[in-house]
C-alpha cells in the first residue's frame, strides 16, 4: 500500500480536483486531494453495494495516510459496519 496510489485490486475514476467533503452523519468537513476523494467515493459506493472487502481497503488506506480525514470522515462508518 503505498500513499500515492489507490488500494483496490480494480481500476476506479480518479478526479483531477479534490475538494471539501462534508460528514454524513456529523456535519464536520475536510478537504482532500484529488486521489483522497477518488478513493472516498469508491469507499462509499462499495459500502452501497455491500462490497466490504473493497470498504476494508478504503478505510485501511485512508487510517495509514490520512488518519486526520479517516476520524472525520470515516471512523463512524467503520465501527456502523463492525468491519
Amino acid at each position: 500500500m503505498t500513499k500515492d496510489k489507490h488500494p483496490f485490486n480494480q481500476n476506479i475514476q480518479i478526479y483531477d480536483k479534490g475538494s471539501k467533503v462534508q460528514n454524513r452523519f456529523g456535519g464536520d468537513s475536510i478537504e482532500l486531494n484529488a486521489l483522497e476523494l477518488s478513493i472516498y467515493d469508491t469507499i462509499i459506493g462499495c459500502e452501497q453495494f455491500g462490497d466490504f472487502d473493497n470498504v476494508r481497503l478504503g478505510l485501511d488506506w485512508f487510517a495509514k495516510f490520512n488518519p486526520k480525514a479517516y476520524m472525520v470522515l470515516l471512523d463512524n462508518l467503520a465501527s456502523w459496519f463492525e468491519l
